[in-house]
């Protein structure tokens, strides 16, 4: 199909701006071309989330000079520069999609059913489960308060229990629950729980529910199957929850392909990604009130929301959650404790603005590096393994998934992090960016590092349902900046100075061959496109990702940044005295060459 193409517009109708894309071949390839924003119009006066996308394309079609309109109709046959081949969205307009997940145990279903829900590119407001401690008039109750757009139930394995998903089915039903938009139509509600217990689901929630029906997501203990909930929790978004607000049964008539969630869009083109290339990648997007994290890990794609971390609306959560000391001990100035909280706080109140000096600057980047670190450490809880047939199981083990569900998240076998969201896509420098992503996330071993440029993922994720390929191009042409590589040996010493691993690194036609010291940070300047050549000797308590003590020879790539050799271990290792603590952070910044004033 990529050879017939010659144009798409792709539209992303966020919370408060649309913006549009124009994806053209140009030669015989695929670029990103022009792009256009507007505010969306979902609220008084215009009411019609349409209005705000004709505007963002109206202004792809100013600067381009290619024709996209008819009135308020969009071209889709191409004729030179009037028309394109297809137009595809996202949305996440009106707050996204909001839902509510129930499972029998808490460690098991429910957190299936939790996978299950974020996959499909929503926010979970709670977890009910039969085993949470709460009363039976406590769960009726906050099914009533949070109102949620859908409410997804499972819960026991195909042939198992049926008593504990048919008293969660009552509590919903005696509940009642009024959905949050358009109060004359009935609350979608997904069961995909044990299948002996449909018809008594059925009897309890059909008359008041638009009750739907699909495969168990947990159909045994060993076995975890979501794409079928997933799939129908975006078909229910979309023909409820999104059909209830403003303008969007004329946005479902303008698309070629359905409209998808904006997470789940996220979460397609990173799948897309990490299929074609064969890797392991986690992604990143910090918002203002939330924070988003991808992981595709061999077959398996998970995503988490930590809704309570951002840089902004959520900020306060974040200095609550990590703690005062740990945004401080990332500052190498002298500053009041007293002092850093109000600026925090004066972050929340007036979200908008953006730092006016350095030292708010490296402020906000230290709180960053905090949220980013938090919500990871969230999604490893969440990414974990079932319990496989080859481990051995007790009796205790089948009610606690805990005791034996790893994270699937193997630092030393990720290939690629890629990172999106305003402090991170518009930090004043990309080394900048780069520091933040490997203090949060401490990569092991060999890891390339990315962020996206203008946050066109979404547009990028509902164009690869149509053509990867063209994904897969305009992806890594113009959606991802290469910042570089990062090399860090895991492991951990408490002696700082002592040597860690003795490297060679071959670029440009020289040869840099030196030691690695404990607390070390060095930076070489390797380019877009350029690559090196690189043999790393680590000590015995050391793995660059051959194993403890063994040797790796291969090629890493350049990028806006260069290459990091980070010898600061995993985690990484603070001086205890203050003075000392502020110095290193001094010559780490240095390094990178992180700000114009250290």
């Amino acid at each position: 199909m990529s050879k017939d193409i010659q144009a798409i517009i792709a539209t992303d109708c966020g919370s408060t701006t649309t913006k549009a894309i124009l994806i053209e071949k140009v030669g015989n390839e695929y670029r990103q071309t022009f792009r256009g924003e507007a505010p969306t119009t979902v609220e008084a006066p215009f009411e019609d989330v349409t209005k705000g996308v004709l505007n963002a394309i109206q202004e792809v079609e100013e600067l381009s000079g290619r024709k996209i309109l008819d009135g308020d109709k969009i071209i889709t046959t191409v004729n030179g520069k009037v028309g394109v081949d297809a137009y595809i969205s996202t949305s996440s307009a009106g707050g996204g999609l909001q839902m509510m997940v129930a499972g029998a145990i808490k460690t098991m279903t429910a957190e299936s059913a939790q996978r299950a829900a974020l996959g499909a590119g929503a926010i979970v407001m709670d977890i009910l489960a039969s085993n949470d401690k709460r009363l039976p008039h406590q769960k009726i109750e906050r099914i009533r308060q949070l109102r949620p757009d859908m409410i997804l139930l499972s819960g026991g394995t195909d042939g198992g229990t049926v008593t504990h998903v048919v008293e969660l089915a009552e509590y919903i039903g005696a509940a009642d629950p009024k959905p949050r938009l358009g109060m004359s139509y009935r609350l979608p509600v997904l069961y995909a729980g044990n299948k002996d217990a449909r018809g008594k689901v059925k009897e309890i929630l059909d008359h008041k529910m638009a009750l739907t029906i699909t495969d168990n997501l947990r159909p045994t203990l060993e076995e975890e199957n979501l794409m079928p909930a997933r799939l129908e929790i975006q078909n229910l978004f979309l023909e409820h929850v999104m059909a209830q607000a403003p303008g969007y049964k004329k946005l479902m008539e303008m698309v070629s392909v359905e409209i998808m969630p904006t997470p789940a869009a996220v979460g397609e083109i990173m799948q897309t990604i990490a299929r074609l290339n064969s890797i392991n990648v986690i992604g990143v997007d910090i918002g203002g009130a939330t924070t988003d994290v991808f992981s595709v890990i061999g077959e398996t794609f998970n995503r988490t929301v930590s809704a309570n971390y951002g840089m902004s609306y959520s900020i306060s959560n974040v200095l609550a959650d990590a703690g005062l000391k740990n945004v401080m001990r990332w500052l190498s100035f002298d500053i009041d404790e007293k002092e850093v909280r109000d600026r925090i706080k004066n972050k929340m109140i007036r979200p908008t603005t953006i730092p006016q000096s350095l030292e708010e600057l490296k402020i906000e980047q230290a709180i960053s590096r905090e949220a980013l670190r938090l919500s990871f450490d969230q999604h490893k809880l969440l990414a974990v393994g079932l319990k496989g047939v080859q481990q051995t199981r007790t009796i205790a083990d089948v009610f606690s998934q805990e005791g034996t569900g790893q994270s699937i998240i193997k630092m030393t076998e990720l290939d690629m992090i890629v990172g999106s969201g305003g402090v991170l896509s518009h930090a004043p420098r990309r080394n900048q960016s780069m520091s933040m992503m490997i203090d949060a996330f401490l990569p092991e071993g060999i890891t390339t590092l990315t962020v996206d440029s203008i946050f066109m993922m979404p547009h990028l994720g509902v164009l690869a349902k149509i053509d990867g390929e063209i994904a897969t191009e305009v992806f890594q042409k113009d959606c991802l900046i290469y910042l570089g590589t990062c090399i860090a040996p895991a492991g951990q010493l408490k002696k700082f100075g002592q040597k860690i691993m003795d490297y060679k690194i071959t670029m440009g036609g020289k040869t840099i061959q030196e030691d690695l010291h404990f607390g070390d940070l060095k930076h070489f300047h390797l380019g877009i496109g350029e690559t090196a050549e690189v043999e790393l000797n680590p000590a015995k308590n050391f793995d660059v990702g051959a194993g403890k003590g063994k040797t790796y020879k291969g090629t890493v790539q350049g990028g806006v940044v260069g290459l990091i050799v980070d010898g600061r271990g995993r985690p990484i290792e603070f001086p205890e005295d203050d003075q000392e603590r502020k110095n290193i952070i001094k010559k780490w910044n240095q390094a990178m060459d992180l700000y114009p004033v250290y």
